[in-house]
């Protein structure tokens, strides 16, 4: 969803950190657009622990594994995109004013601009989207962008713009009544980021 006019190669990093951008960018992808057959493939062989995050991925795993692209596209476009609103609307506006391009969007379109990240001409979803918050994590994490990289940089974006409402939203995925793919998605989201806001947290 979004890109920059210079785009350098992305950092070395450690297994922790790619981990973590693999996250954010799967997160990215399922909210962003229904999964394929070949993602919902991958997603079956998920392995998991007794953490949170482990116990979600196993969950996503099992229903990957019985559920369809078709099945999939059906709950994403009830969930995101119904017949003129889904029963959640992903964006950092409504969830922080109750309003769809609100102050949250325009103070990201500004850190957006600082960092020299802008949205594809295609895309028209507005940068608020959880979505695009998510992929811009991950590119930030991996060095993608020309912006600082380093763990304050990445901490200045994730306070500024998912840290009030993150929890919050995949808290109402995991709930939400036509959410059955979805649901474990919403866990899996909710755990990862009380683990992101605690590391933040100490830093």
């Amino acid at each position: 969803m979004v890109n920059t006019a210079e785009v350098q190669c992305p950092r070395s990093i450690n297994d922790e950190d790619r981990a973590r951008a693999q996250m954010y960018q799967l997160l990215a992808g399922l909210l962003s657009s229904p999964p394929s057959n070949e993602l919902l493939r991958g997603l079956a062989t998920l392995q998991g622990d007794e953490t949170p995050i482990g116990s979600a991925s196993r969950n996503l795993a099992a229903l990957a594994q019985r559920t369809t692209s078709v099945d999939a596209e059906r709950e994403f476009n009830n969930l995101f995109v119904g017949i003129g609103r889904g029963e959640l609307l992903p964006y950092a506006s409504y969830y922080l004013t109750g309003f769809l391009n609100e102050k949250p969007l325009a103070n990201l379109r500004s850190d957006l601009m600082a960092r020299g990240i802008k949205a594809r001409d295609n895309v028209k979803e507005p940068e608020d989207h959880m979505g695009t918050l998510c992929e811009i994590m991950a590119g930030i994490i991996t060095g993608e962008f020309r912006c600082d990289s380093d763990l304050p940089s990445q901490k200045a974006f994730f306070d500024a713009h998912l840290a009030k409402w993150a929890a919050l939203f995949f808290t109402d995925l995991e709930q939400a009544q036509t959410a059955v793919f979805y649901a474990p998605v919403g866990s899996l989201g909710r755990a990862f980021m009380a683990v992101e806001a605690d590391a933040f947290a100490i830093q």
